[in-house]
């Protein structure tokens, strides 16, 4: 067995340990993601990629729609009108590929 240790041996130890810890308050923006920019996320459904829907739906995890609400899908779309700029946007987007004839 050792021998014991005296208190300044014990002191210098215990300091050894120490970890300097410090702690800063930040503003409610800094720590926590926007959801939406007013709460017209619960009055529009949005346009996002239908994977990222799926996904979001079953991780819990934001998703951004076409017109930039960030928010988590919980609710029937078909329920909800459709958001404008969601509407907008999509219907600027270049269509598909025109099928090739042959």
């Amino acid at each position: 067995m050792g021998l014991p240790c005296t208190s300044a041996e014990w002191g210098a130890l215990r300091a050894h340990r120490l970890v300097e810890v410090s702690t800063k308050i930040l503003p409610e923006g800094d720590v926590r993601q926007e959801l939406s920019h007013d709460g017209d996320h619960e009055r529009f459904a949005h346009y996002a990629d239908r994977n990222k829907i799926t996904e979001s739906m079953v991780t819990g995890t934001p998703i951004r729609a076409l017109c930039g609400k960030v928010w988590v899908p919980s609710r029937d779309p078909k329920k909800y009108p459709v958001c404008p700029e969601c509407k907008e946007i999509y219907e600027g987007l270049p269509k598909g590929e025109p099928e090739k004839s042959e």
